[in-house]
């Protein structure tokens, strides 16, 4: 049956100043890798999946190509001009849900965008993506999602010659805090009009006006970030054109789970102060959604009068965040109805994890069993610390089922990716479709225990990179 996508575009009629129309770069030999069949009939495709249709040599029908123009601030510095650079808005979707969803490409070829890249991806980052981006939908975080990958019968030249592979990528939009950024720097109110009323149809309805649009991105982001301190993840690379305004998990490049705690954890190789370290990452919030809040200044009537209540709303983050992160760690530990003094008993068994670097997943899984002593190098304090969390637990009968669906057995652990990218590059999909199988299901233990185990000293994973 030929591959059908119900294409319903609505980006594409905004003014062009937003993107630029572009046809994806044809490839030599295109070949379906992987193929999300389940997230395909969500999104109402039917059909055959065609690897030429994901590779950009066919487009489906109803297809309108485009790359979005965006800006960004990158490690505090800020770019002016970004853009897609090797993604393709293929169009969208409206789900069975009722939900507008973007279809895009990603290693697509060179857009207006590119500046010095070449416009492709190489095969580890696309598998990479595809991973980690279904493991936290199946986590129950929210991101973007993986329909399918491709690889493209080229090689790319990075450090070294690599196979070349294209991602579809999924997501409720694509726009990021860069996207205001671009046309508040360049004074084009009328461009940056039509974009925050499509931004507010599509992800706001309700909002009256930009501060009650940025109060709804701020609570999305905020709830974000603290599920990912709830799993020991990092994205590594958290620069105003990596933030969603959907507040989705987006741009997975140097992104890494934690092993053993630290709070000061960092995988990318480009985050070379730690600005985007595991605990950093609620503290640069805010920072980011101050850009934010200044691009939408000039939409207000009255943009010095507002900049009061705009300041107000970024300067009450840090309290929302502490809030959304005591109420993802206090149900690590079984607390439904958490009170100001848990954030005590929280931190205080964070710190005997930090102390003897304990396995951060496995640690709090364990206590589901009580097993976590073997967890804990300090015992002695371990179990003053159990008694006083026994006591709390008196008052919450639901713990033991909300341990259960707050704590994973399994994550996509670093050095289990890289040995999948190892192979797949080596021809071998084996490891890629063992892993997805069993992430699909990561509140359950497998069977298969190799998936739960902390890297050897062997197999550690010190530093993770961009796909550019």
């Amino acid at each position: 049956m030929t591959l059908h996508i119900p294409f319903d575009n609505s980006y594409v009629r905004l003014p062009a100043a937003l993107y630029s129309r572009v046809d994806p770069t044809p490839v030599k030999a295109p070949a379906l890798l992987a193929w999300n069949a389940a997230l395909a009939d969500e999104l109402g495709i039917a059909g055959t999946p065609d690897p030429a249709a994901f590779a950009g040599n066919a487009l489906p029908r109803g297809a309108e190509p485009l790359a979005q123009a965006y800006a960004g601030h990158q490690f505090g510095g800020f770019s002016p001009s970004l853009g897609d650079g090797r993604a393709l808005l293929l169009g969208e979707v409206v789900d069975r849900a009722g939900t507008r969803r973007d279809i895009q490409l990603k290693g697509s070829g060179l857009t207006p965008y590119s500046r010095a890249g070449d416009g492709r991806a190489w095969l580890g980052p696309v598998l990479r993506e595809y991973v980690v981006s279904e493991a936290m939908h199946a986590l129950g975080i929210p991101t973007t999602r993986a329909l399918a990958a491709v690889s493209t019968g080229e090689t790319i030249q990075r450090e070294t010659r690599l196979p070349g592979a294209i991602l579809t990528r999924v997501a409720t939009s694509h726009l990021r805090v860069g996207h205001f950024e671009y046309f508040a720097a360049r004074g084009d109110t009328e461009s940056l009009q039509a974009l925050f009323d499509y931004a507010v149809e599509r992800h706001d309805p309700a909002a009256s006006d930009p501060l009650a649009f940025l109060n709804g991105v701020i609570r999305r982001q905020s709830s974000l970030v603290a599920q990912w301190l709830g799993i020991g993840f990092i994205h590594g690379v958290m620069n105003t054109d990596n933030t969603s305004i959907s507040g989705e998990t987006i741009d997975y490049g140097p992104c890494a789970f934690m092993d053993g705690y630290h709070p000061q954890t960092v995988f990318s190789s480009i985050d070379q102060y730690g600005r985007y370290a595991f605990d950093n990452q609620s503290k640069v919030l805010p920072w980011n959604m101050a850009k934010l809040a200044s691009a939408l200044l000039p939409l207000m009537p009255d943009p010095d009068a507002a900049i009061a209540p705009f300041t107000d709303a970024v300067h009450a983050m840090p309290d929302l965040i502490e809030a959304d992160r005591l109420r993802a760690f206090a149900a690590k530990i079984g607390i439904a109805r958490p009170r100001a003094e848990d954030h005590a008993l929280i931190e205080e068994l964070l710190s005997l994890m930090q102390a003897g670097g304990s396995d951060f997943t496995n640690t709090f899984r364990a206590l589901l069993t009580d097993d976590a002593r073997d967890q804990i190098a300090d015992r002695a304090a371990f179990l003053d610390w159990t008694a006083r969390w026994h006591d709390r637990l008196a008052d919450e009968p639901g713990a033991p089922d909300l341990m259960a669906r707050s704590n994973p057995a399994v994550i996509p652990r670093n050095h289990l990716v890289e040995e999948m990218i190892q192979s797949a590059v080596a021809g071998d999909l084996d490891p890629f479709e063992r892993l997805m199988s069993t992430l699909a299901t990561p509140y359950q233990a497998p069977a298969d225990t190799s998936f739960t185990k902390p890297p050897t000293q062997d197999q550690v994973v010190t530093a993770t990179f961009c796909g550019t």
